[in-house]
């Protein structure tokens, strides 16, 4: 599979994220098919593969939540010991699925600074910005209490309010500046505009969420000018 897909794209496609989603919360590995199938070496089988299919493309082992530091310190971990076996691994990806106040900006703050630390290159492959409560009875499997919790928590079902808009403008400004601090060279959106956001249906289905820069008509919102803002006054620094 690696070597048809990178291999299709030799030379057009700069980058891959090549592993994803190896670590649990604790640090420890995932217990995937792959580990089951193949043993812990299938993170440096997958490396090798997709540098012997494209030489000239970057490789990038990607997660979330690595603003955690145990999940953190093991990616960084994972990608030195694939280093020092030769590997090449250019970079190490955080899934940015964050809220408009979690996590702690000084978390996500350190998790880039690490990264960065270790030799590698530091990148932000899914981001958006959920807006909506959170409950941790939502990933429950109790239907009555989830749809309790959908019209609790579906705040917005006619349109995001200013000061909400404000507030989601802030926080991607905020996330930006340290982007900039930190030499992030690739920021993936997941998504274009609120009108196919994912979130809309995570973690409880039937919900309006707006996460990202663009409104569900493909307008720019508040957060894309605090965007461009924040890129505007680092680049003139």
């Amino acid at each position: 599979h690696i070597g048809t897909v990178v291999g299709r794209y030799r030379g057009r496609i700069g980058g891959w994220d090549v592993v994803n989603e190896a670590l649990e919360e604790d640090g420890s590995l995932r217990k995937s098919p792959w580990l089951d199938a193949i043993g812990e070496d299938y993170l440096d089988k997958a490396f090798a593969f997709a540098h012997e299919a494209d030489p000239a493309a970057e490789l990038y082992y990607n997660d979330y939540n690595l603003w955690k530091p145990a999940k953190r310190d093991a990616a960084v971990r994972l990608v030195a010991r694939l280093r020092a076996a030769g590997l090449r691994v250019d970079g190490i990806g955080e899934q940015g699925h964050w809220g408009v106040d979690d996590p702690p900006l000084e978390q996500i703050d350190a998790a880039l600074a690490a990264i960065r630390a270790s030799g590698v290159k530091a990148l932000i492959t899914e981001l958006d910005m959920d807006v909506l409560p959170r409950d941790p009875d939502m990933w429950g499997a109790d239907l009555s209490k989830r749809l309790a919790l959908r019209a609790k928590t579906n705040v917005y079902p006619d349109g995001l309010p200013d000061a909400a808009q404000q507030q989601l403008a802030r926080r991607y400004a905020d996330v930006f500046a340290l982007f900039l601090k930190h030499g992030v060279s690739r920021v993936t959106f997941w998504g274009v505009s609120d009108a196919t956001t994912w979130l809309d249906d995570f973690p409880i289905p039937g919900r309006v969420n707006y996460p990202l820069l663009f409104d569900r008509n493909g307008r720019e919102k508040p957060a894309f000018t605090a965007v461009l803002e924040t890129l505007t006054k680092g680049a003139a620094r």
